[in-house]
């Protein structure tokens, strides 16, 4: 990969962008350019690519920080057995264990895998009798280990279809008291939110069986990159009771297709060998720790794949125990997909399908493939997002070991070691105090302790932590809404803790100075300047930077040498100290208080604005320090608050025309999403060169004109012309789909800024690979267009196999293929 200072200049703005909306994850607990993430558990190697797959699979580092990595038993590593599964992770400790897979898109539709292949990795050829596996809170499946030595299988798949309410999700192992859980295997592949439409905010589908009729070669596994969507199609036939059909051309999918199944699977399909005989199979309901007897749902496709002659039919009934179960016949059409399918889940002991033709059909009837799921319910509602976020920081700044897995609070048996949470019939879980004393932690306190709004105590005593408390912190202390301790073990003895009060924050602050109008100036462990050193420091302010609604910006120099920018109140200024603090996320030095005259010290960026960076841009309130890194200045909104739509506690929002949300203009009560929309103004003029608002011929918005052409399919006719071609024009493309996403008139359609960083990461991978010199020139998935996987875990499904494993192996040829059971 080329360095940074090659980049070319769309890359490095992108990037800098991305930077200062949120921050930038590891690579490698990324989702590739389709969306998918795909972990070999266990795996301390480099990530490597699948031979047959052509997908890319990371270890499993990134997502997880417990366990022990085992490799399988010499004697089970078989020539088909996938390379994933030769090793694995187990969890000899604590009651849950969790995967966090990240960068996701709240409210999006997901698929998630785990594979478990036993391999007698310990030499106790004792596999666990089972153990639990959580998505979030919600249960999911008890995976059965009996068939681990089994010579033609052993592997268990378990996978769920699922909708993710935040821009995360956790895969949980839980520890039931039948033995140490381990996991092979881990899949995450984003769906459109139109397939599946069975699975919903409240109901999951849990796979149970997916087959793939007569393929033509029966050793033929059908998954990506034939099936777009990583699904895993297992074969499924009978030479005794089937005939096969097959054709060599591609199948289509119809419009707004719910399911998509793929042309490769669609290709083949049985129909009775005796044409008056009927498709016959059926299934057992499978009973659940929760739910003895499970819903289930399936989905039969079929597509002609012949042509007709003219008088020929081909049309036929699909039953359920004797009963339609679509009200009228069948009628296949030539190379294009078709399902029937139940959208409420039926509860029934024993599932019997059978497929007849109609009385006026001359051909018998035909089935091209097959997906049954059962359901589970979705509707347990985690830790409020923002708490578990932070909390989740929290752990991953102090390294806590503990039963610090999953969410913090839920399930209630397995909450967090030391935290105390509230807990509501229809809202999420909030934590009300988090204990952390006699840790042995260090470093300083995290600013993340802020992002907790409803936790009225922290205690941080008995640990060895440095630096100063953060202002959100210092803020509620001083309001009475926080009780902090955090007296350190080399301050005194536990029985001398004390908390901190309001009273207490002189003694804690370098300083306290009140200000005009009840404000105060309370900076911690920053260094207090007085007026004659702000003179000095700026050479007796003679080169200004900047001016503003408050003063004027100096550049200045401290003795070390280090360059500073100076924002100097002007006394005709009419901000308070709040509003002058609040203005700045720019890296703080110190700040003066002396008599009439305020003045912060901060942070000098080098490289000036974003807008001296591109052409005609407003957007003043980014700057960029010597090294590219973004900062913003004057952006008073933002700042971290409960929820997307809390009203900002500001009485008045100053911004430039074209920047303001219109749904604050309308309501006066600005939210996180009215800085969303700010932000997408900005993505706009970083593509298109453009102001904010254009003038010629008449005043327009450049939300306006841009949409305009992007309707048109007119790219090229947005992109600024100053680029000349340098960049990806995917990655342009999605950059003007987010900004436009941004920008819509309804703050609740607007995407949060967790979900805009996460797609310009996207961008940003696109445009590296362009500039490396990996661009192919092909389009790109979007992650609303994107692609998923396969499960089902070794049970008794679908009787279509004398043996039940055969089709649980990832890339195993099944042995013995007798098909459904005769009624």
């Amino acid at each position: 990969m080329a360095p940074p200072s090659s980049w070319p200049p769309w890359l490095l703005l992108l990037l800098l962008l991305c930077l200062a909306a949120g921050g930038i994850l590891q690579s490698d607990a990324q989702p590739d350019s389709k969306g998918f993430i795909s972990i070999d558990c266990g795996y301390t190697g480099t990530s490597y690519v699948d031979d047959s797959t052509t997908l890319s699979y990371s270890p499993d580092a990134g997502f997880n920080d417990a366990g022990t990595n085992h490799n399988i038993s010499g004697e089970y590593n078989r020539p088909l057995l996938s390379r994933r599964s030769q090793n694995l992770r187990s969890f000899p400790d604590g009651t849950r264990n969790c995967y966090t897979l990240r960068s996701l898109v709240s409210g999006l539709k997901y698929l998630i895998r785990a594979t478990f292949f036993y391999g007698n990795y310990d030499g106790l050829n004792q596999p666990p009798v089972s153990f639990d596996l959580y998505i979030g809170v919600n249960f999911w499946a008890s995976p059965n280990m009996s068939s681990w030595s089994d010579p033609t299988g052993g592997l268990v798949t378990a996978e769920a279809i699922v909708v993710v309410p935040d821009d995360f999700v956790q895969v949980c192992l839980v520890n039931t008291g039948a033995g140490t859980p381990f996991i092979s295997g881990l899949d995450l592949r984003p769906l459109k939110r139109t397939l599946y439409p069975q699975a919903t905010a409240a109901q999951g589908l849990v796979m149970f069986g997916r087959l793939n009729a007569a393929p033509t070669n029966k050793t033929y596994i059908a998954r990506y990159p034939d099936d777009p969507h990583d699904r895993i199609w297992y074969p499924w036939y009978d030479a005794e009771k089937w005939a096969e059909m097959s054709t060599t051309e591609r199948v289509q999918n119809i419009e707004n297709d719910l399911f998509e199944a793929p042309s490769a699977v669609m290709q083949t399909a049985i129909t009775p060998r005796n044409a008056s005989n009927n498709i016959e199979f059926y299934w057992d309901a499978k009973p659940k720790p929760n739910d003895p007897l499970p819903g289930y749902i399936a989905i039969m496709y079929f597509t002609e794949l012949q042509l007709l002659n003219g008088n020929d039919v081909r049309q036929f009934y699909v039953n359920l125990n004797g009963n339609p179960w679509f009200p009228a016949g069948v009628t296949p059409q030539y190379l294009s997909n078709s399902a029937t399918y139940n959208s409420s889940p039926s509860r029934l002991n024993r599932y019997n399908i059978s497929i007849n033709a109609t009385s006026n059909s001359t051909l018998p009837p035909i089935l091209n493939a097959v997906e049954v799921f059962s359901v589970i319910p979705t509707t347990n509602i985690g830790t409020d997002s923002q708490d578990a976020s932070a909390s989740m920081s929290i752990k991953a700044k102090y390294q806590v070991q503990k039963n610090w897995m999953g969410d913090p609070c839920l399930p209630k048996n397995m909450a967090w070691d030391r935290l105390t949470c509230s807990y509501a019939i229809d809202n999420p879980s909030r934590i009300t105090s988090m204990d952390l004393s006699n840790n042995s932690l260090t470093g300083s306190i995290p600013d993340a302790l802020s992002q907790l709004p409803s936790v009225t105590v922290i205690d941080l005593s008995g640990n060895q932590l440095s630096g100063s408390i953060p202002p959100g912190l210092l803020k509620r202390i001083e309001d009475g809404s926080l009780d902090l301790r955090r007296r350190n073990q080399q301050q005194g003895s536990m029985n001398n803790m004390t908390a901190v009060k309001p009273q207490d924050l002189e003694a804690m602050s370098t300083a306290s100075y009140g200000g005009g109008d009840d404000d105060s100036l309370r900076i911690v462990d920053n260094r207090r300047f007085t007026y004659k050193e702000l003179e000095m420091i700026t050479n007796g302010f003679q080169r200004m930077l900047g001016q503003g609604g408050f003063g004027r910006v100096y550049d200045g120099f401290l003795e070390d040498g280090t360059q500073v920018a100076v924002k100097l109140r002007s006394h005709a200024s009419s901000q308070g100290v709040k509003e002058f603090l609040a203005e700045n996320l720019v890296s703080m030095i110190g700040y003066c208080k002396d008599g009439e005259y305020m003045a912060l010290v901060y942070e000098y960026m080098a490289q000036g604005t974003l807008r001296e960076h591109i052409a005609d841009v407003k957007a003043t309130n980014i700057l960029l320090n010597a090294r590219l890194e973004a900062k913003i200045a004057d952006f008073g909104l933002s700042r971290a608050f409960n929820h997307d739509t809390d009203p900002i506690p500001t009485n008045t929002l100053v911004g430039t025309p074209g920047y303001v949300d219109p749904e604050y203009q309308a309501t006066m009560q600005p939210t996180t999403k009215s800085d969303v929309y700010s932000f997408g103004v900005v993505l706009l003029e970083l593509v298109t060169g453009m102001p904010a608002v254009l003038s010629d011929p008449e005043p327009t918005s450049i939300i306006h004109w841009a949409r305009q052409r992007l309707a048109r399919g007119n790219i090229e006719g947005v992109v600024d012309a100053c680029m000349r071609g340098a960049y990806d024009v995917n990655c342009v493309w999605k950059v003007a789909e987010i900004a436009l996403e941004c920008t819509t008139q309804a703050s609740a359609q607007r995407p949060t800024m967790a979900d805009v960083v996460a797609q310009l990461q996207e961008c940003i991978e696109l445009e590296k690979d362009r500039a490396a010199g990996f661009y192919t020139g092909g389009s790109s998935s979007s992650v609303d267009d994107p692609s998923w996987s396969y499960g089902g875990y070794a049970s008794g499904q679908f009787t279509y196999v004398s043996n039940s494993t055969a089709f649980e192996m990832e890339r195993r040829v099944p042995t013995v293929v007798t098909g459904p059971a005769a009624r």
